[in-house]
């Protein structure tokens, strides 16, 4: 918008985004604005004042709306990664996420629809990934300073690996309707960091738990 919502245009803003998250969770892409207005109780009017590029304009702000609750879905353990309970803590948020969601994804729907290659689309993604990638490499970088990690740990390069094996493992979710290889994904990189760990004495048992996810990977698809 070209001019800056006070308070009370900011509420009915994210009134409007929320609902209109609601009706498309729902209805799915076949929604309609009028059924957003109807379940927003907004005008026409109200609603291009809100929104005046229209559709791809709300389905955008939706899909900003959408990237944060992939996030906060995550907390508290996504931001408190500083053990190893911990860190299998979040790995169950992000399986029991992704399992509840199904062989569905809200997000991509949305920015199908505006088109992932339109600068909007990419910035909520580019947004989304990076933040989920800096939230990662904190949780390693906690583990340093305990000695679970050693200071020469390359923090980045392991955060982005477990981010890709995440976002592959949805991928795979998505194509079969199967969460075993985010699990494999999830169990493996965790499995890696402990194994740099030498304080470590369960590191053994965790690879054996990550050689059986791989496994029962395998014979998903077999």
């Amino acid at each position: 918008m070209g001019h800056a919502l006070t308070p009370k245009g900011q509420a009915t803003r994210q009134r409007i985004v929320v609902g209109a998250s609601e009706v498309l969770r729902e209805a799915g892409l076949t929604a309609t604005l009028d059924d957003i207005r109807e379940r927003t109780r907004t005008s026409k009017s109200q609603l291009f004042h809100y929104f005046p590029g229209g559709r791809d304009q709300l389905l955008l702000a939706v899909a900003h709306f959408e990237a944060g609750r992939v996030l906060d879905d995550q907390q508290p353990y996504l931001g408190h990664l500083d053990d190893w309970e911990a860190w299998y803590r979040w790995r169950d948020s992000v399986v029991a996420r992704y399992r509840d969601q199904g062989d569905t994804c809200p997000l991509g729907s949305l920015l199908g629809q505006v088109g992932t290659a339109s600068p909007g689309a990419r910035a909520v993604v580019v947004e989304l990934m990076h933040r989920w990638q800096e939230h990662i490499a904190d949780g390693i970088r906690a583990l340093v300073p305990t000695g679970r990690l050693p200071e020469a740990f390359d923090v980045d390069t392991a955060a982005a690996a477990l981010l890709a094996g995440i976002q592959g493992g949805v991928a795979l979710l998505l194509a079969t309707g199967r969460v075993t290889h985010l699990e494999a994904a999830l169990d493996w990189g965790i499995a890696r960091l402990r194994a740099a760990d030498p304080t470590d004495a369960g590191r053994v048992a965790d690879a054996s738990r990550a050689a059986d996810v791989r496994r029962a990977a395998h014979s998903a698809t077999g």
